[in-house]
């Protein structure tokens, strides 16, 4: 029988560097996302990123963000270095219901905000029904869609 040694800060380390990435492969770029009436909105935590670097690219219903951590150039030592640097990048699949025409971005104290309008088609809206033929005619029904 062969038995399997635990060291757990190994394993402790290996999961940190699962979940928050490394140096060399970043970590994906945290995201909160919500409705507000008729738009979504969208914020990522880049903090330290030069809005220079961040990079945003809509392709049918794929929204792509990139940004860069640049490391620092220069005379000087590291003392500790926890935050990622490298080269960031996330996707996300958005619906057919959103105006991907008329997306707004606004980056401000290291975080991108995004606001997706719905889009019009999408949006709910009565549809009158006229009626003809025997039935009086000062009556009308409303649907709604």
């Amino acid at each position: 029988m062969l038995l399997r040694t635990t060291d757990p800060f190994r394993d402790l380390d290996r999961l940190t560097q699962q979940l928050m990435g490394t140096t060399n492969r970043p970590a994906v770029m945290p995201m909160d996302a919500w409705r507000e009436g008729d738009r979504f909105v969208i914020e990522f935590d880049l903090p330290g990123v030069s809005t220079d670097s961040i990079d945003l690219d809509v392709e049918r219903n794929v929204l792509t963000v990139r940004a860069e951590r640049v490391a620092r150039n220069g005379d000087w030592e590291p003392l500790a270095a926890e935050r990622p640097r490298g080269a960031f990048s996330r996707q996300l699949v958005l619906g057919d219901n959103l105006d991907l025409d008329r997306i707004e971005a606004a980056y401000a104290d290291g975080v991108l905000r995004l606001v997706v309008p719905v889009a019009e088609k999408a949006k709910p809206r009565k549809i009158e029904i006229s009626q003809s033929g025997s039935s009086r005619s000062g009556d009308r029904a409303e649907l709604t869609a």
